[in-house]
């Protein structure tokens, strides 16, 4: 099932001919943090319901609705860092992972606008997103998958760098810095999400164009490490990381589109007041780096 939020906050059903209103399944207030609450948690219960709805409800045309992200108020957002092979048949590199505010948050459409603050250059990577279903602390990766309520696609968009811009933070956390969507589609619909293919555009021409196969830590060795560190809470989002090796500057004026396989596409659109650029098309850089990094010889024995 695709479920999305919609208008005001309505919880909808997506379907191919649009969207079918769900929000009389929930009892309590529609705000965004409570809709979604409710949703994960009662969904042993709604999703019969749910069906029923999918299959019975008139749908309203997706150009009649305002699709809004599927997780407006995530409690935290973890990031998984350097979790591809890169093409590589090498060995992932260790675990690694940084927090981003919640309030990076943004809907479809939107419009992310650059920090003034000085930077080397403004990367967009398109990742898979796992929607956290239930509290969690220690969790053994043998249960790990219990903890997914669905995917979702997102962009973690990426000021590289500089002496003053911590890049784990704050050059990832500004507001509309991870525009999330369409939907969020249940592990049941989705099948393997280490099998899905993901794609970004810029102004209609393709950058990165990769399949999570390439993921260097599973989701479930995710989950399990970084329940060690943090207690994981039912609505957090989870970014699985990103393959670097087609990454490219987004910068003021560009439309930015990305998809997943079996969840769907959504755009959103970037301004900079200060109107920086860089040259158009791939930048390797980071990607060359994180390369040498997982073909480095292993470290001697000692």
């Amino acid at each position: 099932m695709k479920l999305v939020l919609f208008d005001d906050y309505r919880l909808g059903i997506l379907r191919e001919d649009g969207v079918v209103d769900a929000s009389s399944l929930l009892d309590g207030p529609a705000d965004a943090a409570h809709v979604v609450d409710t949703l994960i948690a009662s969904w042993s219960s709604l999703r019969p319901r749910l069906d029923e709805l999918a299959v019975s409800g008139t749908a309203r045309p997706l150009d009649e609705v305002q699709l809004r992200a599927p997780v407006p108020n995530p409690g935290k957002i973890m990031c998984m860092a350097t979790n591809f092979r890169e093409g590589t048949d090498k060995p992932p590199l260790p675990l690694n992972a940084f927090l981003a505010s919640p309030e990076a948050v943004m809907d479809p459409g939107g419009t992310t606008v650059l920090t003034p603050h000085e930077f080397k250059i403004c990367h967009h990577e398109a990742e898979l997103v796992c929607v956290i279903s239930k509290d969690g602390h220690d969790i053994a990766e043998a249960d790990a998958m219990e903890y997914v309520f669905g995917y979702t696609a997102g962009v973690d968009i990426s000021e590289r760098a500089s002496d003053s811009l911590n890049w784990g933070f704050l050059g990832k956390s500004g507001d509309g810095f991870k525009p999330i969507g369409p939907c969020i589609v249940t592990p049941d619909e989705l099948g393997d999400p280490h099998a899905l293919q993901v794609r970004l555009s810029v102004d209609g021409v393709l950058r990165q164009d990769y399949n999570t196969s390439d993921m260097g830590h599973y989701i479930a060795e995710c989950i399990a490490w970084l329940s060690t560190l943090m207690t994981l809470r039912r609505g957090d989002l989870l970014f699985v990381g990103t393959n670097h090796q087609e990454l490219g500057p987004i910068q003021d004026g560009e439309t930015v589109e990305m998809s997943i396989e079996r969840i769907g596409s959504f755009q959103f659109h970037v301004a900079d007041p200060l109107k920086r650029s860089w040259p158009k098309g791939i930048d390797s850089s980071v990607g060359q780096s994180v390369r040498s990094r997982l073909e480095a010889p292993a470290p001697a024995a000692p």
